[in-house]
């Protein structure tokens, strides 16, 4: 019987959509078969949900960012009001997403956002969700709702966020994976080629600024350092979904042939080959995708909320350079542009998330004929 697997997002820019739909499509790869659908975990959960996580975030992110942060560490990072806010995030989503899941009827549950995941551990916990419930974890750090202990399996994209996935459950299983990125980061990335696919200059350096899908932080101000940094540098901004963002810094260096302003692309696995250097606003998994590749990568330009514990997390374990200011962006692009290239070689060979799904899965189907059952 082919199995059904549900994924459960949330549209908040592209950082919990884009590895919902790698992993879906490494299932339908390894498994034709497979019945997988992707839905918003959060507008399952229902209005409240949404109206708590996600409605107004880009507005929210853009020009209330210190309300942001201050409301981030008010509900996450403090221990007693994060209890609260784990419970409230249960008990609001609770009928809705027992009902959405009761009806897709699947064999396991994935989540790739973490208001999702904790919702879905509370409910697993209380035997309100008989099937498995894996939590896609893609962040480095500040994982206390992307992980908990009653989800039966955590796919990791870094090794380095075990040690926290242990603190905060010991017993929980956790594996580290490959295939939340796209599938061309399995293997290697020739940098030559990469640019000659992209049409850069072959002599150089390329730095990949970035703000994530929502286009977030000091974009313009980064790509000048970056000009500045070297007289034969390539720039190219990465503006996500903002096409107002896009006509903007394509207006501002319009008399700057050495910049290149571009709308969402699914190519970055050619565009961090391409890249000496990545500037990036956001954390999360294009910080991640760039390592894979080799990039050095500076997190400059917003550092707000859960950016933040991201940021300690990369200055403590030296995987980026994490500057505040623009005398320090330029004293950090000196530093890695001097730096060597390392891919993260090994990428290619962890196991497949599909797989890890697919094996969890199956052992589902068999053993409980009602799939998708809830608990009362």
């Amino acid at each position: 019987m082919a199995p059904r697997i549900l994924i459960l997002s949330a549209s908040i820019g592209e950082g919990h959509d884009h590895p919902a739909r790698m992993l879906a499509a490494g299932i339908t790869a390894v498994c034709p078969a497979a019945e997988v659908a992707i839905h918003d975990g959060l507008q399952a959960m229902g209005r409240a949900s949404v109206l708590l996580a996600d409605s107004g975030s880009a507005t929210i992110f853009t020009r209330f960012g210190a309300i942001y942060d201050v409301t981030y560490a008010l509900l996450a990072r403090l221990a007693p009001t994060r209890w609260v806010l784990k419970r409230l995030t249960v008990a609001l989503g609770a009928r809705g997403l027992t009902r959405f899941v009761a009806g897709q009827r699947p064999d396991i549950v994935v989540s790739t956002h973490p208001g999702v995941t904790e919702a879905l551990g509370g409910l697993r916990r209380r035997g309100r969700i008989m099937v498995p419930v894996v939590s896609a974890v893609t962040d480095l750090a500040g994982l206390h709702y992307w992980v908990h202990p009653a989800v039966d399996l955590h796919l990791l994209t870094e090794v380095e966020s075990l040690p926290e996935v242990r603190r905060i459950a010991p017993a929980a299983p956790a594996v580290v994976v490959r295939g939340l990125t796209a599938p061309e980061f399995d293997v290697a990335c020739d940098p030559g080629a990469a640019r000659a696919a992209l049409g850069l200059p072959a002599e150089g350096p390329v730095i990949v600024v970035s703000g994530g899908g929502w286009a977030i932080g000091d974009l313009g101000g980064a790509a000048r350092a970056a000009l500045d940094a070297d007289p034969q540098a390539t720039v190219l901004v990465l503006c996500g979904r903002r096409d107002d963002v896009r006509a903007d810094l394509t207006a501002r260096f319009a008399d700057e042939p050495r910049v290149r302003a571009l709308g969402f692309t699914d190519a970055m696995g050619v565009v961090l080959g391409a890249a000496d250097v990545l500037i990036h606003s956001t954390a999360g998994l294009t910080v991640f995708e760039a390592r894979v590749r080799g990039a050095r990568v500076i997190s400059y330009g917003w550092g707000r909320a859960h950016i933040r514990l991201n940021n300690a997390a990369y200055r403590r374990l030296g995987l980026a350079q994490v500057v505040t200011s623009p005398p320090g962006l330029a004293a950090a692009l000196a530093r890695a542009l001097a730096a060597p290239r390392v891919p993260l070689t090994e990428y290619g060979r962890r196991p497949a998330a599909a797989a890890q799904v697919l094996a969890l899965a199956a052992g589902s189907a068999g053993a409980d004929p009602n799939r998708g059952e809830v608990g009362s």
